[in-house]
């Protein structure tokens, strides 16, 4: 699998953290920018791109945005259709388990100014690792959203 990664310069340090990280894990990481910290530049450049090539395979491609509150790169990713992107601040890490299962989420979107970076690493890792359930009310509610 190959993990996309997208943030702005308020994500900027974060990503540049997770990459490490995954790299570490043995994932395939594709950064797609900002690739050097630009306090002036803006986030649908660079998550636009991405949720652009997951949408090529939605079902197999992850991707982790990240941002300062993760809400508006998630509104500019959830544009592309078969994106599924959610938001996440930190604190429960629940809600990143059940975006897998019920949701088949297949982007993260962090908001950086939430969440340390050790709890950003615990989270994207059960993300990654979390399956889809296939249950088919989850399957049924999906294809519901992927028609519309």
């Amino acid at each position: 699998m190959v993990v996309y990664l997208a943030s702005d310069h308020a994500g900027f340090h974060l990503k540049e953290e997770l990459k490490t990280y995954l790299e570490s894990l043995r994932y395939a990481v594709e950064d797609y920018g900002n690739i050097r910290y630009e306090p002036e530049d803006d986030y649908p450049d660079f998550v636009r791109p991405l949720a652009e090539k997951i949408s090529e395979d939605h079902e197999q491609n992850r991707g982790i945005i990240i941002g300062g509150s993760g809400e508006g790169e998630a509104i500019v990713a959830n544009r592309i259709a078969g994106v599924r992107a959610v938001v996440w601040y930190g604190k429960n890490e629940k809600i990143i388990q059940l975006s897998r299962e019920h949701n088949d989420a297949n982007i993260l979107s962090i908001g950086a100014r939430f969440v340390e970076p050790e709890e950003a690493k615990r989270a994207v890792k059960l993300w990654l690792e979390t399956p889809f359930s296939r249950e088919f009310r989850h399957e049924r509610r999906i294809d519901k959203i992927d028609k519309n």
